[in-house]
């Protein structure tokens, strides 16, 4: 096993960088780095990051040698892997992926709707160059994928660099796992969910739990039609979010879904409660962002007093990828949930579909795991409109298509009509002006 390993974490600039860079150094036995490398296409974002993360590193009493580039030459050559975040466009291009959809009176989700797709186009624009780059000056290196929205990046990949090493991962999954099992007080660490779907789009059917020696899903189902799903931590959003998981579960009680699937399930009573003057972008930049700008300002002042108010929490986030990292470069084996070619995996879905389910990770890459059962209808049903709706705006992108674009806006579940489509499409092509190619 390799030793003095060499990082790159690509889209260094994200709030979530520290939490990652944590994971990772607490992990130093199995994962042995000596270097880390942030590249960011903002310099201004990827100091301020660097300065956090020297910060922290000097409060652990961990030496470690880091490095602060723009440039992708300096940033991957000679990388053993790039833990890659881009957010195409920052924060404020999020914010109008939310706000002009709502304009329409459809569902603004960063990932979700035709605002997901919006966020997809500039994404598969910068990830596909990020891929180049990658494949030129580390042609040896895994690239670890968090760069939303991940089922079309990762379809896009796909079609530009078959053969590139790269592991499509979330951690939605996990997450709603792990709160589950708060929530109802179970060891999440004896689970073995069974998970499928597309990426923010999937369900769990099965949670066998190896310390009960049994499947604990209908419990689970019928804990939450008689209790309701209550977060006790978090903003009012994301407990909102779970009454809603609550409720999705009331009425189909064969499965727990991805939460994120209430923008597609419950669109009209989400567009219906929106701020459209101030979406979850907002929230974002008013406390996530700001908190990490205020943390850097401290360090930067020296003020021991303002120090003691700020750290950077080793979230699931982090770990997940970590896990990963640490399974792939240890010949571990685990098992994961990731976003992979179809192929079978799930039997009765198209095989050329790019679904989430879930896999093993060694040193020879990710082997995913065929599902013992076909689908449902009803999961089949959607999945197989938003796999075609996502595969049009794919389509789109790499045949520069107005008219692939507009079927796949069409197309979309959050949209009604072919009139309304072509309403919002052409608000967000010219609010995207210089990071969509051209559509004709």
């Amino acid at each position: 096993m390799k030793k003095d390993l060499i990082i790159c974490i690509a889209g260094a600039g994200s709030t979530y960088t520290p939490g990652i860079i944590q994971s990772i150094l607490s992990r130093y036995e199995q994962f042995p780095v000596s270097e880390i490398r942030l590249y960011d296409v903002s310099q201004k974002r990827n100091h301020r990051t660097y300065v956090i993360v020297e910060y922290l590193t000097q409060r652990l009493n961990q030496s470690i040698k880091l490095v602060e580039t723009t440039d992708p030459e300096l940033a991957f050559t000679g990388v053993d892997y790039i833990f890659s975040q881009i957010r195409a466009g920052g924060l404020k291009m999020r914010e109008l992926d939310e706000k002009i959809p709502l304009k329409h009176g459809l569902v603004g989700q960063e990932t979700c709707g035709v605002g997901g797709f919006a966020y997809g186009m500039r994404s598969m624009v910068q990830f596909l160059d990020l891929v180049k780059d990658c494949i030129t000056y580390a042609p040896d290196a895994w690239i670890l994928n968090y760069t939303n929205p991940e089922t079309i990046i990762s379809e896009a990949v796909r079609r530009q660099f078959p053969s590139a090493k790269i592991i499509n991962a979330c951690d939605m999954a996990i997450s709603i796992s792990k709160t589950i099992a708060d929530i109802y007080d179970y060891d999440h660490d004896g689970w073995v969910p069974t998970y499928y779907g597309l990426n923010h789009f999937g369900w769990f059917t099965e949670v066998y739990d190896k310390n009960l020696d049994k499947d604990v899903l209908p419990e689970i189902i019928k804990r939450a039609q008689q209790e309701g799903v209550w977060l006790n931590e978090g903003d009012d959003s994301w407990k909102e979010t779970y009454v809603n998981l609550g409720r999705m579960i009331q009425y189909f009680p064969d499965s727990i879904p991805n939460n994120y699937l209430e923008y597609y399930l419950m669109g009209d009573e989400k567009v219906a409660k929106a701020d459209p003057s101030y979406t979850r972008a907002n929230y974002v930049m008013d406390n996530r962002d700001n908190y990490m700008e205020n943390f850097y300002q401290a360090i930067l002042t020296g003020s021991k007093k303002d120090l003691e108010a700020y750290s950077m929490e080793n979230e699931i986030h982090g770990q997940y990828i970590t896990d990963i990292a640490i399974s792939l470069h240890c010949d571990l084996n685990q098992r994961f949930n990731l976003i992979v070619p179809n192929k079978g995996a799930i039997p009765n879905l198209r095989s050329d579909a790019v679904v989430e389910v879930p896999a093993y990770v060694s040193a020879k890459g990710v082997e995913p795991i065929a599902l013992r059962h076909e689908i449902s209808d009803f999961h089949k049903g959607l999945m197989e409109a938003q796999v075609a709706s996502e595969k049009l705006w794919v389509d789109a992108f790499f045949e520069q298509s107005y008219l692939k674009a507009l079927q796949a806006f069409t197309l979309n579940q959050t949209v009604p009509s072919m009139l309304v489509a072509k309403k919002v499409l052409d608000d967000l092509i010219e609010a995207n002006k210089g990071y969509w190619p051209e559509l004709k």
